[in-house]
């Protein structure tokens, strides 16, 4: 066990089961990919939280943390007198989280821990488990959600946000944006994940065991030649590019991924298009009392 976190009582010797490789992948360019995301989402899952029910003081469990960014804001939220744990199966994702809690001082009460999370195993029972992006990419999202609920104390909240990617589009439609958006999709489909979580939260949840949830969708647009989202998508294929290229979907020439960003940009700002990015539903419920 990591000295870290034994005053967690948290397991981390045992192995990773799901076999599935991630299909963003943990390159440097994508740990910087995430953060990007994370900034660029942070008032939706800010929302969602506050609207879920955390509050300071809370005991907070992230699964599926990544670099951090969910787990810094709920230590935000939930402040010193509180404790967040986050955990991810990427080691490299847990070492950038922790030097962000450290850089933003909150190393005392925002933790994490190196663990695929169908081997994780805790002593803690927490008041809310929360995450974003994450059951899109588990085997069995209800399975998992059933089995660590039982970290959860009685009338705890249950928070996750999730992308439904077949409301993504572009008005107008521009060609070379449809194409992103079906390699995109395409190659996440075909690694064996779930492109449209969003839309099967309340189907999951209640595969877990858990009562409906309240649920919100917010979305990012952009138009014009200083949105962010152009880089956002060109960097999102650039992680996918590997699996994409393996699965046959596109080639490196295809995608031409050194001057996507810009093509994007070119395309949309000729058609004065807005672009709109999948939406990040919300839904939240809390296990219950009897």
């Amino acid at each position: 066990m990591d000295k870290r976190l034994a005053n967690f009582g948290v397991s981390t010797d045992a192995p990773a089961t799901d076999p599935r490789p991630y299909a963003l992948g943990y390159s440097t360019r994508e740990l910087q990919r995430l953060a990007l995301q994370g900034a660029l989402i942070r008032d939706f899952t800010q929302d969602v939280l506050r609207r879920a029910g955390i509050q300071p003081g809370m005991r907070v469990l992230d699964i599926g943390c990544g670099v951090g960014d969910v787990s810094l804001l709920a230590g935000e939220m939930v402040g010193p007198r509180g404790m967040v744990l986050g955990v991810d199966r990427s080691p490299e994702a847990i070492d950038i989280a922790e030097r962000r809690a450290t850089e933003a001082g909150q190393c005392y009460w925002t933790r994490f821990a190196a663990e695929d999370l169908d081997a994780f195993a805790c002593d803690e029972i927490f008041d809310a488990m929360i995450g974003r992006l994450v059951l899109m990419y588990l085997p069995d999202p209800s399975a998992t959600l059933r089995r660590l609920a039982g970290h959860v104390r009685p009338g705890g909240i249950v928070a996750f946000q999730e992308l439904a990617m077949p409301l993504t589009r572009s008005f107008p439609e521009g060609p070379l944006f449809s194409r992103c958006v079906g390699w995109i999709s395409d190659t996440i489909e075909r690694a064996g994940f779930e492109v449209d979580m969003g839309s099967r939260l309340p189907m999951t949840f209640a595969a877990a065991g858990l009562p409906a949830p309240q649920m919100i969708s917010a979305g990012l647009a952009g138009s014009g030649p200083a949105s962010p989202l152009y880089n956002y998508i060109s960097e999102t294929l650039r992680s996918l590019l590997p699996v994409a290229e393996r699965l046959g979907i596109a080639t490196a020439e295809e995608i031409g991924i050194d001057t996507l960003a810009e093509r994007l940009c070119r395309e949309a700002v000729e058609q004065r298009a807005c672009v709109m990015t999948p939406p990040f539903v919300g839904a939240w419920t809390n296990i219950p009392s009897w």
